[in-house]
This record gives C-alpha cells, structure tokens and sequence, in this order.
C-alpha cells in the first residue's frame, strides 16, 4: 500500500500490517494505507488479518500532528474515527493479530473488527486519553462500550486505565491470548476456518448486529471534530476540568 503499510493476499485471506519502524502511530499515511487494504481485500471477497510490528500493534494517532493542530489534524481525526465504521461494516471476517502495545486510536481500531488475539509479554493496553487531557471522543466511548465488561469500561474511559494482558483479556481487550511465535499463525488458521461461513448470511447478520453502532458513530465523527478545533489539538496538558459538560 505504501512505505508504512504492507499487504499480502493468499486465498482469501489478506493481511494487512502496519510497521513505521517506531510506534504505528496512524499517521495520515498510514491511515490511507489501512483503507487502500481494506478496499483492495474486499474488493478480492477475502477476509482480513491487521497486525503490527513486533511489539506493537498501534499507539494511536500521531502525536506530532496532533499537536501542530490545525485542518491537517482534523483531517487525520476524520480518518480514523471513520476507520472503526469503515471496519465494523466490512462484509467478511476482521481478525485482529495485536503483536504488542495498543494505545488510544490503536485500540479502538482493534476493537472494531470481529476477533482479536494478544500477544503474551509485558505490554499495555489502554485508551489514555483523559491522562493527556483530553475528553474522551464519542466515538471512542461508542466503541469501547460495545466490546469491554462494564468495570473495566468505566476505569478504562474516565481513569485512563493501563491493562497488561491478562486484564486486557478479562476486560474483554482480547477474546484470545497466544504466544508471540503462534500469533500470526493462528490468525491465518481462524481466517482458514471463516471461509466455512456463509459469506452472506455473515455480512448480513454483523450489518444487522452493528447498524445502531456504526449510525451512532457516523453521527459522532462531527461533534468530536467540532470538540477537537474549539479545544484545540496543542499542549495535551493534564489539566483539571471546569465546568465539564457532555
């Protein structure tokens, strides 16, 4: 797709891996590169993969942006808050091969596809945007809702909870948890066994499943924008709220 982001397809099965050589921050660029595999595999009728690099799957947006501000930055905001909808609605299996720490964007990107395997080691999992003062988007909390345990939701938006893996996995982060070697492999099998699906009858039931989800989300995306150029994207301070509102 482009330098940041690699994609193979091999029967109908594509996979999709983002490596920066850093962090995966989401990047406009590396943003393009998700979409362009996205289309190009459903496109090709074939289920998806989205992986990392080893040790990382996503920090999240990226932060150099971010705080410059500006049309650039709501651009890269639109983006990837588009992305989760883009992902939920795709018509055949999302698995998602989370190689390491997933942060903010990165995590809600995960959770929008249909399965999602960890890796064991000393990573975290977090949506930490409050700990970078900054309010929580709409469309993040839709998207945690709809996969964490209500207790650890609650931690994880308002205390910008950090979750190693086990947590993670309890929290509802992960349906599944391997070891750093089995990761990719597993998710080629689970890809392999979703092809037994009827890929009609798959694509209909998660549109019917996620509708209210992804209409939510699509009405969200304008109001996150409007918080994020009345606020300001600079600084990321922690500051004490006043007078917080909806």
């Amino acid at each position: 797709m482009n330098e940041f982001v690699q994609f193979s397809l091999k029967d109908k099965v594509a996979i999709i891996k983002i490596d920066d050589g850093k962090r995966n921050a989401l990047s406009p660029q590396v943003l393009s590169g998700i979409y362009k595999g996205f289309d190009r595999a459903q496109s090709s009728g074939a289920a998806v993969i989205i992986t990392g690099r080893e040790n990382v799957f996503s920090a999240g947006f990226d932060l150099k942006i971010m705080k410059h501000g500006g049309i650039n930055a709501l651009k890269m905001l639109y983006a990837g808050y588009s992305l989760t909808a883009r992902i939920m609605a795709y018509p055949y299996p999302v698995i998602t091969a989370c190689n390491g720490h997933s942060m903010a964007m990165g995590a809600f990107m995960m959770l929008s596809t249909d399965y999602i395997i960890g890796t064991k080691g000393d990573f975290k999992i977090a949506a930490n945007e409050v700990a970078l003062g900054m309010r929580m988007p709409r469309v993040a909390v839709a998207t945690l809702k709809n996969r964490i345990n209500p207790a650890p939701f609650q931690r994880a938006v308002a205390l910008s909870e950090f979750f190693d893996v086990e947590s993670a996995l309890n929290a509802g982060f992960f349906d599944k948890i391997v070891g750093p070697s089995e990761l990719i492999l597993h998710a080629k099998e689970l890809a392999d066994s979703y092809k037994d699906l009827d890929a009609r009858a798959h694509a209909i039931s998660k549109k019917r499943m996620r509708a209210a989800l992804i209409r939510k989300i699509r009405l969200s995306i304008p109001l996150d924008l409007i918080d994020a150029a009345l606020l300001g994207l600079k600084g990321f301070r922690k500051a004490q709220p006043k007078n917080p509102k909806n």
